[in-house]
């Protein structure tokens, strides 16, 4: 993402806007927040640095490089942390709930159409279609973070050591982001050099400028932002119950094997682990949702990943959709749509809720961690981590895409999944083909080009 801008055009730096005003601001981002996180931190950067300077380059570099840092949706997030600063608490509620809520509601909409219409063969088709550009939306984004991450040859070696610690050895998603942030505090010691790459320490190229924020900061308005150990137990015993509450509660009502108890307890640890994004955590949801619960399979889990892409919000929104088929498919004595949406609503919870958790509590640390070279190297080393992860992804969703049989074969330890070359779908291979060309050749946009594959698998199908 290019930051740049002419000083001398910038208007002055406006009073602390209004809560009403600042509202109007975060339901426009939530409504217009598509194109993933890097169209989503641009489109909060034009908004709040650019056009409305309500926070200054620097702090808002500095947010972004930490929220990067957490677990979760770096871009939902950084709208949390933005509106903590302006307006506290209840700033950062209502940035945090208007970024997700329009997709989350899109996407419920779409879960039930999936289910309701998915046997229509027009339907089919169109999923047909845009399964193939799924797979080129994933493998553009890992090439767009590669160029990013990848700038020596310790980063290159970090990624490929990823992919094949999940592809070979099928090891835990945790456990590779876990080494990577290891590998990336021991090279802070050792080869810092090395682990400079991946600009994330926010340091020069900035214009300076003050903000509202850093106006704040001068005037002492900002005490909310001063760590403080009162502040933060407080913060603690508010929202672990918020979060897990839900959770522990059907654990007791309904025990460990009910679909909703699952639900919860799975992507309440999802929401602990999931470092570098979407993309970098879908593999691991795909194998667990797949192969472990039986909750969707595989072309599913791709149909979710392509609805995801087309709706507003971070695109972590696919887990509601895992989430609402899983309770669609084992409803108990309920309607299937009303399982499937409560199945749909504990997976916001538990993935969304301690977002708010991890910025309410650790954000005024973080302000007081400027420029801190462990934190940043570790961070350089989880994110060439991710594109390894996301290559994984790719490899994954390419395979299931493009061949009806893919089976697991095991070489000792090794365990990759491989297909079977003779169930190859050559309309499969050509859409997918066509819709790489048109990202990576012709620069098309994703959603041209999602909607371009869905009217030629039509066509195909059609053909075919």
């Amino acid at each position: 993402m290019t930051i740049a801008t002419d000083e001398a055009s910038r208007p002055a730096a406006a009073e602390i806007p209004s809560l009403g005003e600042a509202t109007r601001v975060w339901a426009k981002i939530g409504l217009l927040s598509f194109g993933g996180p890097a169209g989503q931190i641009a489109l909060m950067h034009k908004e709040l640095v650019e056009e409305r300077r309500w926070i200054g380059e620097r702090r808002f570099l500095h947010a972004l490089n930490y929220c990067m840092l957490l677990p979760g949706p770096e871009a939902q997030q950084l709208a949390i942390y933005v509106g903590w600063l302006l307006h506290r608490t209840l700033g950062g509620l209502i940035a945090g709930l208007l970024f997700v809520l329009p997709g989350a509601l899109v996407m419920l909409g779409l879960s039930m159409l999936y289910v309701l219409y998915r046997s229509v063969p027009v339907v089919d088709a169109l999923f047909f279609g845009v399964k193939a550009a799924v797979l080129a939306v994933v493998i553009e984004a890992g090439l767009r973070i590669s160029r990013r991450a990848l700038k020596n040859r310790a980063m290159i070696a970090i990624a490929v050591a990823a992919f094949l610690a999940l592809f070979l050895f099928k090891l835990p998603f945790p456990l590779v982001i876990l080494c990577a942030g290891l590998t990336g505090w021991l090279g802070s010691l050792y080869a810092p050099a090395l682990f400079e790459a991946g600009g994330h320490a926010g340091k020069g190229g900035a214009p300076e400028f003050k903000g509202v924020v850093d106006l704040m900061f001068e005037r002492g308005e900002l005490e909310h932002a001063k760590p403080s150990t009162g502040r933060a137990l407080r913060t603690l015993a508010l929202w672990l119950p918020l979060w897990l509450g839900p959770v522990a509660l059907l654990w007791l009502l309904a025990g460990g094997n009910n679909v909703f108890t699952q639900i919860g307890s799975f992507f309440s640890a999802m929401a602990v682990v999931t470092f570098g994004g979407a993309y970098a955590v879908l593999a691991y949801v795909a194998q667990a949702a797949v192969e472990g619960y039986g909750w969707l399979v595989a072309g599913e889990m791709v149909d979710g990943l392509g609805l995801a892409e087309t709706t507003p919000g971070p695109l972590i929104l696919v887990l509601q959709f895992v989430g609402f088929l899983a309770a669609w498919r084992v409803p108990g004595g309920l309607d299937p749509l009303v399982a499937g949406s409560l199945g749909a609503l504990l997976t916001l919870w538990v993935t969304f809720a301690p977002c708010f958790l991890w910025i309410f509590l650790g954000a005024p640390y973080v302000e007081a961690l400027r420029g801190n070279r462990v934190l940043s190297a570790s961070l350089t080393a989880i994110t060439a981590a991710v594109v390894g992860v996301i290559m994984n992804l790719a490899l994954w969703f390419g395979l299931h895409v493009l061949f009806g049989t893919v089976r697991p074969v095991s070489f000792g330890p090794l365990a990759p999944d491989l297909p079977v070359l003779s169930s190859l779908d050559w309309r499969a291979a050509l859409l997918a083909a066509g819709a790489m060309l048109a990202m990576l050749r012709f620069k098309q946009g994703m959603m041209t080009v999602l909607a371009g594959c869905a009217l030629a698998g039509v066509a195909l199908r059609l053909l075919g």
